[in-house]
């Protein structure tokens, strides 16, 4: 399978070498509006630097992964629909859930996979938990909590154009949520700025808490941070009426040192890249699964369309005071 990579910046280079590591899928061009950026990963994987005009146009290429900036995502999912290509966007589809609505009704129609990057349901850890609550290991599934704890903030640059911490960052978590739980009935969200004030200078908040209600009345907890002191924190606790189930942090190194003067072990991994390296190639093995083997899509579009609702839904929770029912987002109210 020939796949093109739209975008060359950090995420675009770990999909680049997710592509390279599965055997039936070759890399075969990159485009990015960063030249340097283009030119750098082409030299590395020994690809073409072409437009996405040329990719696009070229029948010889079978699948496109959309890795380039958030804004470019809806487009591009139309235009490789439209040029009968096989489609893997990382998250979201677009800041505006109309719009992704209306990229939902145009990917519906597809003749070849559309995929949505939401990467940890790939993970083995979490995916691990969703196989042990659908066998009914502990019982019914009662209360989900997520932690998400980035180590530093981002640049206020970067958030200034991320469309805010609910859809850029707890946009994983609410898919996480739906992933384990299904979509919940209302959305409560409460958001404050005590890592960096430019952050909420530039409106956006850096720490962050959602509870997600569901109709027949479990409930789901989701705490974000844009810090972290001692590394990247990520962990899904789940109880059920029979038991819990837990995923805890991959550290460093697996060594405890016990003495007189305590027990220490390792710091959690410093950030995503390390954290999360195995789900990206899991999550790109199980697309290809679905281009060559016709396997169901695991991420679907739907799947991005229902993450950006309940990111909406807390954005709208935490600027009214309220909890705000889901379908009342989904209903465009």
């Amino acid at each position: 399978m020939k796949v093109a990579l739209f975008g060359a910046g950090r995420i675009g280079k770990v999909h680049a070498a997710s592509i390279k590591a599965d055997s039936r899928s070759d890399l075969v061009a990159v485009t990015d509006v960063v030249a340097e950026a283009a030119d750098s990963l082409a030299k590395e994987h020994g690809i073409a630097v072409r437009t996405p005009e040329d990719i696009l146009a070229d029948p010889a290429i079978d699948a496109i992964l959309i890795a380039s900036s958030t804004n470019t995502h809806a487009e591009l999912i139309e235009k490789g629909v439209a040029a009968n290509k096989a489609i893997f966007c990382e998250k979201p589809i677009d800041l505006s859930l109309e719009r992704a609505r209306r990229v939902r009704e145009i990917a519906a129609k597809s003749a070849k996979p559309v995929m949505m990057g939401f990467n940890r349901r790939f993970d083995p850890n979490f995916a691990a938990i969703k196989t042990a609550l659908d066998a009914g290991e502990i019982g019914r599934g009662e209360m989900l909590a997520v932690t998400s704890y980035d180590p530093a903030p981002p640049p206020v640059a970067y958030v200034k154009v991320s469309g805010g911490l609910y859809r850029d960052m707890m946009i994983h978590d609410f898919d996480m949520c739906a992933f384990l739980f299904g979509m919940p009935e209302s959305v409560m969200a409460h958001g404050s700025c005590l890592v960096d004030p430019e952050i909420g200078e530039a409106g956006d908040v850096d720490t962050a808490v959602v509870v997600l209600t569901y109709s027949d009345g479990r409930l789901a907890t989701i705490r974000n941070s844009r810090r972290a002191a001692f590394g990247y924190d990520q962990r899904v606790e789940l109880l059920g009426s029979d038991g819990m189930l837990e995923a805890r942090n991959e550290v460093e190194n697996t060594v405890v040192k016990s003495t007189a003067a305590g027990v220490s072990s390792a710091k959690p991994m410093f950030f995503f890249l390390e954290r999360y390296m195995r789900a990206y190639q899991i999550e790109w093995a199980a697309f290809v699964d679905a281009v060559e083997g016709g396997k169901p899509v695991p991420a679907t579009v739907e799947d991005g369309v229902n993450a950006l609702a309940l990111a909406e839904a807390a954005n709208r929770s935490r600027q009214e005071g309220r909890p705000v029912a889901v379908a009342e987002v989904m209903a465009g109210a």
